[in-house]
């Protein structure tokens, strides 16, 4: 274990990962059919807790919980009268599971009828009908709810930076992923449906809003390895050639994803730094391409105890400006401007394309000077560095696109 992320893969306990996300699927599907329907299926959906996973409070019978914990491995559920009922979680069959979990809710005074067949899974069978054994390996499940901690957490940071509408950070038990979601609030293209057993209004309600997101998959549907993931719907145009971080992401042509693997953010010297340079890299691409209002959505990251200032303030709180000298460090092929504020420094890049010609490829401004122009200023630097030597730029960099497109008086330098 590297500090608190663990040691986790997917194939050696792909049977049990396969057999929870079933399990998962019979109580979400108890709670979405009780359950006021909620913008974009997020009156169904997980949250992580210390020992595993709550449907928090269901409005069925007196109120009912369902629990399961990763410590003890039981499903409990519990009732606003203080009823209490439990079961392990172990070796057994989908069919077995469901009729305990019917048992449970009949005793906590709910009603346990809802849909009885899986979704977004290949070739689904009905719970009931489900008789095949399946395995239960308890050590990789709390592995599993270990890795879920430490990515809830590093997704709550991220949550913390932004003003518009978010998705809590919730596991969603169709495709069995934890996700955050942010949106610019305007509408999206109507979705084309299509999801492997998922009726195509779910699909197209989930995503009638333009949409950032970002999620944490254990392993499965299309890659045999836990990993990360981040798309945008829908993708705005280059946003799949996009410089994304840390060095690990990649852009996976099948998935229509960047993907960024749980093995090169736990290796990592800073685990947490490097999921979260993944975050923000995949939604500032989106963001910027798909030209958000980030000035109106976004703010400084919150701290514990410490009220963000009202937006009306926030000319007058923003962080100063920053103080400094950009340098420039030119080479025959490459070079770069750097700006160093607190011994934090902040970097653009760019690679020379003949005599005449730079192209900005990337701009890194880290989280502690953001909100202090560190990043136009760099740019800045640049136009009037190409003004001075006669060149032209391009600005593949989505950030350093998106500063250009705001200042007009700048784009006298770009290459028509």
């Amino acid at each position: 274990m590297t500090g608190n992320w663990p040691c986790f893969d997917y194939l050696s306990w792909r049977e049990t990962c396969a057999a929870l996300h079933l399990y998962l699927q019979i109580a979400g599907k108890y709670r979405l059919a009780r359950s006021p329907w909620q913008n974009h299926s997020w009156n169904a959906t997980f949250t992580v807790t210390p020992r595993g996973l709550t449907s928090s409070l269901i409005p069925d019978g007196t109120g009912i919980e369902i629990l399961f914990d990763f410590h003890d491995h039981m499903v409990i559920g519990t009732s606003g009268d203080g009823r209490r009922e439990s079961f392990a979680l172990g070796p057994t069959t989908v069919a077995a599971f469901h009729a305990d979990f019917v048992g449970l809710v009949t005793a906590l005074g709910g009603d346990p009828t809802f849909d009885g067949q899986p979704n977004e899974v290949p070739y689904p069978v009905p719970f009931a009908e489900d008789l095949r054994e399946r395995p239960y390996d308890g050590d990789a499940v709390a592995r599993f709810h270990a890795a879920l901690l430490a990515v809830d957490r590093v997704f709550k940071t991220f949550r913390a930076s932004f003003l518009g509408k978010s998705s809590p950070v919730h596991l969603f038990w169709g495709s069995f992923d934890l996700a955050v979601t942010r949106f610019s609030g305007r509408r999206a293209p109507l979705h084309p449906g299509g999801v492997p057993a998922l009726p195509d209004d779910v699909a197209q309600e989930a995503y009638d809003r333009e949409v950032s997101s970002a999620g944490f998959w254990p392993g499965g549907g299309g890659i045999d390895y836990p990993a990360f993931y981040a798309y945008a719907y829908p993708a705005p145009n280059g946003y799949r050639a996009a410089p994304v971080a840390p060095d690990g992401a990649f852009w996976h042509e099948d998935l229509s994803e960047f993907i960024l693997p749980y093995e090169a953010v736990q290796g990592a010297a800073d685990p947490d730094a490097a999921l979260l340079a993944f975050l923000v890299s995949t939604y500032e691409a989106a963001a910027n391409l798909a030209k958000w209002d980030r000035d109106l959505l976004e703010c400084e990251a919150g701290g514990p105890g410490t009220v963000r200032p009202a937006d009306a303030e926030r000319e007058k709180s923003a962080p100063a400006a920053a103080e400094g000298t950009v340098e420039r460090e030119d080479g025959p092929a490459k070079g770069r401007y750097r700006l160093v504020v607190d011994g934090v420094e902040a970097e653009m890049t760019y690679s020379r394309a003949g005599n005449g010609l730079i192209i900005i490829d990337h701009t890194e401004v880290p989280a502690a000077l953001r909100g202090r122009k560190v990043g136009e200023r760099l740019v800045r630097q640049a136009i009037e560095d190409a003004r001075r030597d006669g060149v032209s730029i391009i600005p593949l960099c989505p950030f350093a696109k998106a500063q250009i497109e705001r200042h007009p008086e700048w784009q006298d330098v770009l290459r028509r």
